[in-house]
């Protein structure tokens, strides 16, 4: 029995290694982090970014695997909740132009539907849009 945990243990711990290594593979390979650094013009901080990254990804393991209570109470969670949920949206849109600007798909849908100003108000559009849809699924519990 004790071997099967531990072989249990070490699958795992490979498994999730490498799904872990390819995430990061993925959004190295799209340039989210090369356009973060170069769009806030901090790349002398380049050792601090893959410290934070590798603990971001090091204290989001830890946080699912145990559930470790955060314990900011009623009233600093919602504030706490918004702001990581800020933080999330901007990733995420981060990580959206960045493999569309990898694919080189931003081109080609302008000329499709014939944009040839204003492309940036449509991807702000599109994010007030899934905001604004996300707002309304969790403050009236549709979920």
């Amino acid at each position: 029995m004790a071997l099967k945990q531990v072989f249990l243990g070490i699958l795992g711990f490979g498994a999730g290694s490498m799904i872990a290594a390819g995430v990061y593979a993925f959004l190295a390979i799209t340039g989210v982090f090369t356009r973060l650094i170069g769009k806030t013009c901090t790349k002398e901080r380049i050792l601090l970014y893959e410290t934070l990254i590798a603990a971001g990804g090091i204290c989001g393991n830890l946080s699912d695997l145990y559930e470790i209570p955060l314990g900011f109470g009623s009233f600093f969670g919602p504030i706490v909740l918004s702001l990581f949920g800020i933080a999330c949206g901007v990733f995420v849109g981060c990580l959206f132009m960045s493999l569309a600007e990898t694919l080189k798909a931003l081109p080609t849908v302008s000329r499709r539907i014939r944009l040839s100003t204003g492309l940036p108000w449509l991807v702000f559009a599109l994010g007030l849009g899934k905001a604004a849809g996300s707002l309304i699924y969790f403050f009236f519990s549709l979920g």
